[in-house]
């Protein structure tokens, strides 16, 4: 191998522990880490071909190990008393009934999603509109009448549900999508984060198993594995350091912060992408 080749390989590495920290850090956030992959992604060249847009969600599997570490034992309990205990029951069949929808539109439109959405210039244009729509359901708390995750009516769950779907265009965020749903039915700022963490377990294990079978061929090469897997790792430190610390930062905080980061990096990335390159 010539030096060159072998830097080459050293860079991709680098790439991918970069881009694993950034879903750690976006995924739980209101942010869209799909979006900020997507974007930074198509800088690296990341974006080329199947596996580049198949890694930005294959390396959510960290994250989701992270949120179920955190979680481990309050699942633990969810699973021994869901026979015994009526609200646990209603809990989950609550996180059923609000994962349904995604589940059932990811089924029908995965192809036209990867193939039409999964543009850059949507996902800037998504992470500005979502950033103003932040802002905006931050007034909401004020009017909070839901405070606790586990206790929400299993309507207001389905509702939450519904507005999931909408992140499946990449830019709108997951955790935006549910946390602002979840607000304008009702639920503080806090709960309704709480309830985007325990709605992302389904959700990405469902799209994590989905695109390893789709991306099976792929991910048969060693390299383009051992790439995954170093995103992975990162994305597993990242993720753990945010679910340890968003519910604590929004008790005191509002979401002006993931809005107007929202605002900056899709301004920026139009910037980048309709002058900076065509400078180049």
């Amino acid at each position: 191998m010539t030096l060159a080749a072998a830097l080459g390989n050293y860079l991709d590495f680098i790439k991918a522990a970069l881009l694993g920290m950034i879903e750690g850090l976006t995924e739980f956030l209101p942010v869209s880490s799909t979006g900020h992959l997507l974007l930074v992604g198509h800088f690296f060249g990341f974006d080329d071909d199947d596996f580049g847009k198949s890694f930005t969600i294959l390396i959510q599997l960290g994250a989701i190990l992270a949120l179920l570490t955190i979680y481990f034992t309050r699942l633990w309990n969810l699973a021994r008393d869901f026979f015994r205990s009526w609200a646990a029951a209603r809990f989950v069949i609550g996180v059923l009934l609000a994962f349904l929808p995604a589940a059932v539109m990811g089924a029908l439109f995965h192809s036209f999603i990867k193939a039409v959405l999964f543009d850059v210039r949507i996902v800037c244009v998504m992470l500005i509109l979502g950033g103003f729509v932040l802002l905006w359901a931050d007034r909401l708390n004020e009017r909070a009448k839901h405070f606790d995750a586990t206790e929400f009516p299993l309507w207001m769950y389905f509702g939450i549900g519904l507005f999931q779907v909408l992140a499946m265009i990449p830019g709108v965020s997951r955790a935006g999508a549910t946390i602002v749903g979840a607000m304008l039915f009702g639920a503080d700022r806090r709960s309704a984060a709480e309830f985007s963490f325990w709605l992302a377990m389904p959700t990405m294990i469902g799209a994590f198993t989905w695109e390893v079978y789709k991306s099976r061929n792929e991910l048969a090469e060693g390299g383009l594995l051992a790439l995954a897997a170093v995103g992975f790792i990162s994305s597993f430190i990242f993720g753990w350091i945010v679910v340890r610390s968003l519910l604590k930062y929004v008790q005191r905080h509002s979401f002006a912060l993931f809005a107007w980061w929202r605002i900056v990096v899709g301004s920026a990335g139009l910037f980048a992408i309709y002058f900076l390159q065509k400078a180049v």
